[in-house]
């Protein structure tokens, strides 16, 4: 017989056990909690800074570290606990090592929480993002993304997507192509072909984001609009050409290094939509880009977060009026 929980038949599948420590304490909690972890599996959780948008993230060894390992309920004894406290005690004389926190978990539990707090949600004055677990039944006019970001960035809650698919509303016309560079979960794509775009190209330099745009594509039912590969924009990368609307929906330092090829991609008389940008790096965003030729057009600011719309002349309309 193991422990107490092991004749319970609502008993949870997997211990969560957890500890903060300091730097130093890492490797030696590390190597106990792997004794008795499920698969020997460890995870070491850092402490960290990063600027608001997302960039310069470093470790701040200044701060408690968190190791979490797991264990089968089913298999774990009330005695083994406290041998793994009683040697954490130990090494707390030595450095600094907080108390063992167990945690009763289940596989569902983990794998769905945080559907509880995806639902549908307005992202645009047309644009209406729902999960597939909830249904909804659009208004005249309204434009419905069936949205699974899975591992992917990009629900349509954050700000800077909401700011995107605003500027994309008043920007797509009919039978434009398309180039949407950090496609992510596919959104911005998927929102474009359902707004009037003939074709979308879309790129990302995460596999899971290749796929998951793949499949949210199919999802909705433009799987055959869409093209998505892995990769950025410049030379060498998967498309070239130029674009009637490109969208770029990324932090400000990967703009500012992804000028020259997102600048290129935009065709005379096209635009292009930036957004990602927390608003102290919106000085160095405007210089890259205008350094490029294009012609800025407007802002948008939804809390710390910009979004940016320039155009390309025409080159023939310029030359015509000349």
């Amino acid at each position: 017989m193991t422990g107490d929980l092991a004749g319970d038949a609502a008993a949870p599948e997997w211990l969560e056990l957890a500890v903060e420590v300091d730097a130093e304490a890492v490797e030696p909690v590390t190597e106990l909690l792997a004794r008795h972890g499920y698969n020997e599996g460890v995870v070491i959780e850092e402490p960290f800074t990063q600027d608001p948008d997302g960039d310069n993230l470093a470790v701040d060894p200044s701060r408690p570290f968190t190791i979490r390992t797991f264990v089968t309920a089913a298999d774990v004894r009330t005695e083994t606990l406290e041998e793994i406290r009683q040697a954490l005690w130990h090494l707390g004389r030595l450095r600094t090592v907080g108390d063992l926190i167990v945690t009763p978990r289940r596989e569902e539990d983990w794998a769905n929480a945080w559907k509880e707090h995806y639902r549908v949600h307005r992202v645009g004055e047309r644009v209406v993002v729902r999960p597939p677990w909830h249904a909804y039944d659009p208004a005249e006019g309204e434009v419905v993304v069936e949205l699974d970001p899975g591992m992917a960035f990009g629900t349509g809650l954050h700000p800077s997507t909401k700011l995107c698919v605003l500027a994309l509303e008043e920007e797509i016309e009919e039978g434009d192509r398309v180039l949407d560079v950090g496609t992510g979960s596919g959104v911005l794509a998927i929102a474009a072909v359902l707004l009037g775009a003939s074709r979308v190209d879309a790129v990302d330099i995460e596999p899971v984001a290749v796929r998951t745009t793949r499949e949210n594509a199919e999802r909705n039912g433009v799987g055959d609009r869409i093209r998505v590969e892995h990769g950025s924009v410049g030379p060498g990368e998967p498309f070239g050409g130029t674009y009637d609307l490109v969208l770029a929906n990324i932090i400000a330092r990967v703009l500012v290094e992804l000028a020259p090829g997102i600048a290129e991609a935009v065709a005379p008389g096209g635009s292009l939509i930036l957004s990602g940008v927390i608003e102290s790096r919106e000085p160095a965003v405007r210089r890259a880009f205008e350094a490029k030729g294009l012609a800025y057009q407007r802002r948008s600011q939804i809390e710390d977060w910009v979004a940016l719309v320039y155009r390309r002349e025409d080159a023939s309309l310029e030359s015509h009026e000349g």
